[in-house]
Formats: structure tokens, C-alpha cells, sequence
């Protein structure tokens, strides 16, 4: 189901040949102006035809490389919830949400005073809608594995499980659903809820739009892999190593059997609690963890390809 590499990089070729075009297009337009319009107004042309070239570098290149270990912490405190991740390829985000009043709101902690643009909806379902119908069904172009958006119930989990659902009926034309242990592979978007979670519900669904985050403790009790496709837990039940110096290889040890009794059931494994710089992300890979968490997302953008 996933997208070579080389895939990938025929369609950065492709993206960048069409932009070229355009580039060749600019540039007879300008020699057209140069004739007819004055220094002031061409000064004004070249510096928007600068600023063009800039966005189309930056379009071919960041967020158009999917990174399939990329995890955005807490996504929604960047300056641009969702959108920051995806310009750096990041394919897993983290949103908390609070039901107030019948309205799923993002915060990590409830304010005083409520952001009526701060929604599930307006931050996350309703553009990742409008980039999977502008991608023709796809989060990334090309990209054929799930887009993952954890959400992570700060409120008591029924009742949040309960406005959520009808929430996620209306974006179904994207989310991968669950249907009598089938799991949907033609749906770009895959939602599991952590924190307070309503795992009877979740588990009892005929249909369901939403998967769970699992814990350690979950491992063996024959859960679908397509109803819980992440088992997280806290790091530092595995390890007091903080990226400097040598891991000791007792913990390293942990964590593989760890990561071996996840990917025997089908399942991906995250922590959190993680050391979050270069060298923590590349021993945590090497010893299997499939999501990296991080708060970091133009450094583990810029990390993850190098190909360090």
C-alpha cells in the first residue's frame, strides 16, 4: 500500500517540471512589461516573482515528502495547527480536545475564555477535507498509507465519545471506518482516540470511525490491529536516557521486545516522555519505534530527510 521512494521522487520531478513551465512563463511576461511599464512598477513585478519562486521551492520540496515516523506532539500549540505539520511531511498528529457545551474545542488546558475558531472541526477535519479533495484522496499526492490524527479525549470519555461521532459521520468521505472487523484501506485519514478512552464503545461498533490508542496493558487481548493501530506508553518505564552518552543496553534490550511483541500483533509503537532531539530519534528508530514524537517539527522534518 505505500508509496516507493522513487514514486515519490517521479512526482517531485513532475511538480517541479510544471513549475518550471510557469517559471518560463513569468519570465516572458516580465520581458513583456519591461517594454510597456515603469522601474517602480517592474521592481514591484520582480520582487512578486521572487516571492512565487520561493513558495514553489518550498511546495515541491517540504511537505510533499511524507514521513512515515513522523508524530507531531501536541500539534496544535504551533503557530499553524495541522498546516505546520504538513508542510513538513509529518503523517501523525496529536490533537486534545475538551467537550464544552456540546462543542469539541483544542486546548491542552480549558481557558477561561473559549476560541470559537479553535474546534476539532475548524482546525483539523475541515482542512484535511479540503486537502484530500484537492489532492484527489489523498492527504499527500502519491501517498497510499493512512494519514493518522490522534485525538486525545480530555473530558469524560462517553460523553466526548458521543459528540465526536456524529462530528466524524460527516467527514466519513474520508476516514477510514472499521466495518465488522474489516478495516477500510481506501480512506486516506485514520482517527484513534487516547486519553479517556471509551474503549467498550469503540469496540462495539458495527461501524466505526474511530480506532483506539493502545497501552502496553492491551497487548494480548486479541484487539484488531484496525481498531487499535498504536499501542503508546510513557518512555521513561523504559528508559531514564535523555539522547546524550550511550543508552544502556538493559534498556535497550526493554524496548526491543517491546517493540517486537507490538509489530507481532500488526501494531505501531510510540512513546511519549521521549528524549526529543537528533539522537534520541535515531536510536529510537534503530531499535524499531515506529512513530517518533516530537515537538520539533522543522528539526525532525530537516532530520528525517537527510537520511540521518
Amino acid at each position: 500500500m505505500k508509496c516507493s521512494k522513487r514514486d515519490l521522487s517521479t512526482l517531485s520531478r513532475e511538480k517541479i517540471e510544471d513549475q518550471q513551465i510557469l517559471v518560463d512563463e513569468m519570465k516572458i511576461d516580465f520581458m513583456r512589461a519591461r517594454k510597456k511599464y515603469t522601474a517602480s512598477v517592474l521592481g514591484s513585478f520582480i520582487r512578486n516573482l521572487l516571492a512565487g519562486l520561493v513558495f514553489l521551492q518550498v511546495f515541491a520540496v517540504r511537505g510533499q515528502t511524507p514521513l512515515p515516523n513522523a508524530h507531531a506532539h501536541n500539534d496544535y500549540e504551533h503557530e499553524r495547527p495541522l498546516l505546520d505539520a504538513l508542510n513538513e511531511g509529518f503523517t501523525s498528529v496529536e490533537a486534545d480536545i475538551f467537550l464544552v457545551k456540546g462543542e469539541l474545542y483544542v486546548y491542552h488546558y480549558l481557558p477561561d475564555s473559549l476560541d470559537s475558531t479553535r474546534t476539532l472541526e475548524e482546525l483539523y477535519l475541515k482542512p484535511l477535507s479540503t486537502r484530500v479533495k484537492e489532492n484527489e484522496g489523498g492527504v499527500y499526492p502519491g501517498y497510499d498509507d493512512f494519514f493518522y490524527l490522534m485525538i486525545d479525549f480530555k473530558t469524560q470519555a462517553d460523553s466526548t465519545y458521543m459528540a465526536l461521532k456524529p462530528l466524524l459521520q460527516k467527514y466519513s468521505h474520508m476516514l477510514s471506518a472499521v466495518r465488522d472487523g474489516e478495516e477500510e484501506r481506501t480512506k486516506p485519514v485514520k482517527v484513534f482516540i487516547s486519553g479517556s478512552r471509551p474503549v467498550d464503545q469503540v469496540l462495539a461498533e458495527q461501524v466505526a470511525l474511530a480506532a483506539l490508542d493502545g497501552r502496553v496493558s492491551d497487548l494480548g487481548k486479541e484487539i484488531p490491529a484496525a481498531l487499535m493501530p498504536v499501542i503508546s506508553q510513557n518512555m521513561l518505564n523504559y528508559s531514564l536516557w535523555r539522547g546524550r552518552g550511550q543508552m544502556k543496553q538493559s534498556e535497550q534490550d526493554r524496548i526491543k521486545k517491546l517493540v517486537e511483541r507490538t509489530h507481532a500483533e500488526g501494531k505501531r509503537l510510540r512513546f511519549w516522555a521521549n528524549p526529543d532531539n537528533k539522537e534520541g530519534w535515531k536510536k529510537l528508530l534503530e531499535l524499531g519505534v515506529d512513530l517518533i514524537n516530537t515537538d520539533k517539527l522543522s528539526d525532525y522534518g530537516n532530520f528525517a530527510r537527510s537520511g540521518q
